[in-house]
């Protein structure tokens, strides 16, 4: 429009079409082109040059004709939804589309044509939002598409690890963690070491429909896991998902994972670490250097930012880490334990309990078991797999005493006769001893220590003083000399026995020359 009035002040100046070309710098067909359009106005120059742009460019470019539209842009327009989802499908090209396209319409447009137009549609369809973020209203948190890795010292073995990214939207300010695997009991722990990196605890979580954290998903009411549930709970704030396969509603983690690649896994990637630890500690060196570089075009970085208006926002932390506990249930068993089917470890309960269903609740450390709301047995988790963890007081007294028997040994039976003095450990000691096979000795050493509780400590040790030198010790023996109080006699009385006695009818070595 100032093209046009700078010619009409030329013109009121009385300049040839000539001169007005060099002194606007165009050529001579443009020029007579506006002048043709200001002499067809029908008004004075004087009366053009006091319009305002808007009446000026409605009466100069008025009337012109416009163009037919283009059939074959309106037939291709048609197509395009078509299009775009058939280059979706595997191994479907434009070059392909193109191919078809000709086919039922021969005089349609050439192959860069066709692109064009395709293209430019697309880009209809690909703008960007710009959205606004409230200081400590949302952590965005996904999973990155490629894996960081280590090497296990012991095998050598090359360990490639899920690389957890967190990013809280408004400052930028992220968290990112490797993993030993992306399943919920590394997860969740892991969530809650990101809160304590932040130093406090947003007002929602996003994450995308991975299944460690929706159990069913829907557009607008999806069904988060218990765990998930438990660790929202612990930590007082909220859970919402994206729409399924709509990443753009989680656009904040989606470029924290692209400034990952930049700012962690190029800075790793010459590097070699031989443990997760060592791995995720560079992390954090980075994540440092990441947080404290300067955003482009701004006076300050992720770290003023978050320190100055997010971290104030934050909820305050649990005063200990989130523990991720598991319910499963279960039916007790006739030998009154239950099986932990992820070990398959079986724990006792009260074997009054026996056939009933109950809920466990277990973590890492410990396993609890309920019924109808009551814990009826907790147990320190054992992870020996077919093992068996039971505590005395739920077997049968029955049972009790059965398994005293079993937990019997020679150790136990002499120490228990050392306790009643020296002579009753000498006379348990070769008891023990007569036996080739030890275990068949336990009844005749239990019987010697109920006889020391019948007759007395006192009178089983004056007993076993008796018996000492006796060439061959038992129970019986024992036991006829506190029955006919033979203990009770002084010890110039005992019968020593120290050797054979003498008697004519016993035969030496002599009579066997």
């Amino acid at each position: 429009m100032l093209q046009i009035r700078r010619i009409i002040q030329l013109l009121e100046q009385g300049q040839s079409k000539r001169k007005i070309a060099l002194s606007l710098h165009s050529g001579r067909h443009t020029i007579d082109g506006y002048i043709h359009r200001i002499e067809q106005s029908g008004l004075e120059l004087q009366q053009l040059s006091k319009l305002s742009d808007a009446d000026l460019g409605a009466l100069l470019y008025t009337g012109n004709r416009e163009q037919e539209p283009d059939r074959r842009l309106e037939d291709l327009q048609s197509r395009f939804s078509y299009f775009h989802s058939e280059l979706c499908r595997t191994g479907v090209t434009k070059l392909t589309l193109w191919q078809e396209y000709r086919l039922e319409v021969p005089d349609g447009y050439s192959y860069s044509q066709f692109c064009e137009h395709l293209v430019n549609d697309k880009r209809k369809s690909s703008a960007t939002m710009h959205f606004e973020h409230k200081p400590a209203e949302r952590v965005q948190v996904d999973f990155a598409g490629k894996k960081l890795s280590y090497v296990d010292i012991s095998t050598s073995e090359i360990i490639t690890c899920p690389v957890l990214v967190c990013v809280l939207p408004f400052s930028g300010y992220s968290y990112i963690e490797a993993l030993p695997y992306a399943t919920q009991e590394y997860l969740y722990p892991a969530l809650g070491r990101c809160m304590s990196y932040f130093g406090g605890v947003p007002a929602n979580v996003l994450s995308d429909n991975m299944k460690q954290y929706v159990k069913k998903s829907n557009r607008y009411e999806p069904v988060f896991s218990e765990v998930c549930e438990q660790w929202s709970l612990y930590y007082n704030t909220s859970l919402s998902a994206t729409r399924v396969a709509k990443p753009k509603d989680k656009p904040s983690v989606e470029q924290a994972v692209h400034l990952a690649y930049m700012r962690v896994y190029a800075p790793l990637r010459n590097k070699i670490f031989y443990s997760l630890k060592e791995l995720n500690d560079n992390i954090i060196k980075c994540l440092d250097i990441h947080h404290n570089k300067h955003l482009q075009n701004r006076t300050y970085n992720r770290r003023e930012l978050f320190e100055q208006h997010e971290l104030p926002l934050l909820k305050a932390l649990p005063a200990e880490p989130f523990v991720l506990k598991h319910t499963v249930v279960a039916k007790v068993q006739k030998n009154y334990h239950i099986i932990l089917g992820e070990d398959w470890h079986q724990y006792s309960v009260p074997y009054q309990h026996i056939g009933k269903k109950v809920k466990i609740i277990y973590d890492a450390d410990e396993v609890e078991v309920y019924l109808d709301l009551r814990r009826i047995a907790v147990h320190r988790r054992n992870y020996r797999k077919h093992g068996y963890t039971t505590l005395e007081e739920h077997m049968p007294e029955k049972h009790k005493k059965y398994r005293q028997t079993k937990g019997w040994d020679a150790d136990y039976f002499l120490g228990k006769a050392k306790q009643l003095g020296v002579c009753s450990h000498k006379i348990m000691s070769r008891i023990l001893e007569s036996k080739t096979f030890t275990e068949q000795a336990y009844n005749a050493c239990l019987g010697l220590l109920r006889l020391s509780g019948q007759y007395g400590e006192d009178r089983f040790e004056n007993a076993c003083k008796r018996a000492v030198n006796a060439p061959r010790v038992n129970y019986r023996l024992i036991s006829d000399i506190l029955s006919n109080n033979l203990d009770k006699e002084q010890t110039d009385q005992m019968t020593i026995f120290s050797s054979i006695p003498d008697h004519e009818n016993i035969r030496g070595p002599q009579a066997y020359n």
